[in-house]
């Protein structure tokens, strides 16, 4: 054996065991840093699910949380195809200021910007591990994560009432105009000798915050690259939102007047709540199939106008 193949194999090893070593490093950062971010957000879950994530308008939380987990899975086979570059001053800047921001709200009992902090301090970590190209491939799980901050409750209170009275309106109008027996004073709407009165819940605010999430979601992970229907699908959320609710106030208040007060609480309560969502996904999925159908029809008729100029030349 020469004496520089004796001096290259020792520097072979050395170069193989080196990313090895690296890592695991990685991987005992990245424990360390997911344990951290459980044990800090812990109380902040923990009151969610004792109080926000109870009622009906902010329920959604997890379930979006959820949702933008999952996008962040579908990602991981892209981790291959980019070059990491930790950027240790930015991550460790960000990670600091979310932190004592969480810790500042946390002890004002600020919920919701104690819960939106866990964005910031998400987005440290990843320029920790991987820098900003890791930080761009999860840009919309993180921005997905907006949806599940719960709203304030002076936006909630700024809508909720003109949405009851606008609700209330519609379907006041619409069964007068059938010929049912039916009157409205604001959020009341009495019909036949019953007297309702559209609650918070059914204004339709929770599924105005949530359907467009769907929307988003639906739109990044199933619409191919076009922008006019992603959109065009994303902005029909709100309309498709407020009809579904109007359905299902139109099956309370015709529960009502067929079946009395009464038996319209519990059971055929929550299938309504269960029918609105089954209706508005219903009416999302078809408004895509419209919109696709269009597309075709349009690209179609684009094609044979260009093939009866390209014959024509």
């Amino acid at each position: 054996m020469s004496i520089e193949s004796l001096k290259t194999e020792p520097a072979q090893r050395a170069a193989v065991s080196e990313p090895a070593e690296s890592r695991s490093v990685n991987l005992t950062f990245l424990a360390a840093l997911g344990a951290s971010f459980f044990v800090a957000y812990l109380p902040t879950y923990v009151k969610l699910a004792g109080g926000a994530w109870q009622s009906e308008q902010e329920g959604h939380g997890p379930f979006i949380m959820l949702m933008a987990a999952w996008a962040a899975w579908t990602q991981r086979d892209k981790l291959r195809s980019i070059t990491l570059r930790p950027a240790p001053v930015a991550g460790w800047i960000i990670l600091f200021v979310s932190l004592l921001t969480m810790a500042i709200t946390r002890s004002q009992d600020l919920l919701m910007v104690e819960f939106a902090t866990q964005i910031p301090v998400l987005l440290g970590c990843l320029l920790l591990i991987g820098g900003w190209p890791m930080a761009r491939l999860f840009a919309f799980p993180l921005a997905f994560l907006v949806f599940s901050i719960p709203p304030p409750g002076w936006l909630l209170d700024a809508f909720t009432v003109p949405l009851k009275v606008w609700v209330s309106d519609i379907v006041s109008n619409f069964l007068y105009d059938l010929g049912y027996p039916v009157a409205q004073n604001g959020v009341m709407i009495m019909i036949g000798s019953y007297q309702l009165m559209v609650k918070d819940a059914c204004s339709g605010m929770n599924s105005i915050f949530v359907l467009p999430a769907i929307g988003v979601f639906y739109a990044f992970e199933f619409v191919a690259d076009d922008p006019i229907r992603k959109a065009i699908l994303i902005l029909s959320t709100i309309p498709i939102a407020i009809l579904a609710n109007v359905f299902r106030v139109l099956a309370l208040v015709l529960g009502a007047y067929y079946l009395g007060v009464d038996n319209i609480e519990g059971l055929f309560h929550n299938a309504t709540g269960i029918a609105l969502w089954v209706f508005a996904l219903v009416l999302f999925f078809l408004f895509d199939r419209v919109l696709v159908g269009l597309g075709l029809l349009y690209g179609n008729a684009f094609g044979h106008r260009r093939g009866a100029r390209g014959a024509a030349g």
